[in-house]
């Protein structure tokens, strides 16, 4: 996790500073707001060989701001299953140098563990490890690649969760978080395999959390 914000420290840091006793075994969260999805700066180089362009230079995938929901549960005191959707992110596609190529959509579901360091205090801290399956579609080229059929695999991967919780009444709350979630998706051009792109994002943003 190269690019790890000052947020997961900062969470970890409270984490290890405050006292525990917390949410109950039996509750449930819903959280709505906003995140945006920021790949990593480099996504890996492309081998379109095949289609007589040649390797080519590295790809970028821009960022993508949506409306997140997420859901949670508690198993037992302070130890949660959380459930993330939204409505689909849409990316940009570039090659460095080259320009745009295209763009897709994607929606990232995913299955977190979580441990809420509950305490006296009015921020709560929380940390979670999960699983993400990224699926994409609506893929379009443009630029050299327009006319050319674009397909993104879908993903399996890890992904990594922390955060801090606001208290602002006795069931709701500001959230601040911020994820790293592994997506690697194999790229195919006319049925080509031309590579892997390297997605790997931070995912980060803010929601209004109520606890049931």
């Amino acid at each position: 996790m190269t690019r790890t914000p000052a947020l997961l420290l900062a969470a970890l840091a409270a984490a290890l500073a405050l006292p525990a006793a917390a949410q109950s075994r039996g509750d449930w969260t819903l959280g709505i707001g906003a995140h945006n999805v920021a790949p990593k700066s480099d996504n890996g180089r492309l081998d379109a060989t095949a289609l007589g362009l040649g390797p080519l230079p590295p790809t970028e995938v821009g960022s993508s701001v949506r409306p997140t929901i997420t859901a949670e549960y508690f198993v037992r005191d302070n130890l949660g299953i959380e459930v993330l959707a939204s409505l689909p992110f849409q990316h940009d596609i570039d090659i460095r140098g080259v320009g745009r190529v295209g763009s897709a959509k994607h929606l990232p579901p995913t299955v977190s563990l979580q441990y809420h360091f509950a305490n006296a205090s009015r921020a709560t801290p929380f940390l979670g490890v999960g699983l993400n399956y990224t699926t994409f579609f609506s893929e379009e080229t443009t630029g050299p690649l327009a006319g050319t059929d674009l397909s993104l695999d879908a993903s399996w991967g890890l992904a990594a969760h922390a955060g801090i919780d606001f208290a602002v009444g006795a069931r709701s709350a500001i959230r601040l978080d911020a994820r790293w979630i592994d997506i690697d998706a194999d790229v195919e051009v006319n049925g080509v395999d031309v590579g892997t792109a390297e997605i790997d994002p931070l995912v980060y943003g803010a929601a209004w959390v109520v606890k049931f």
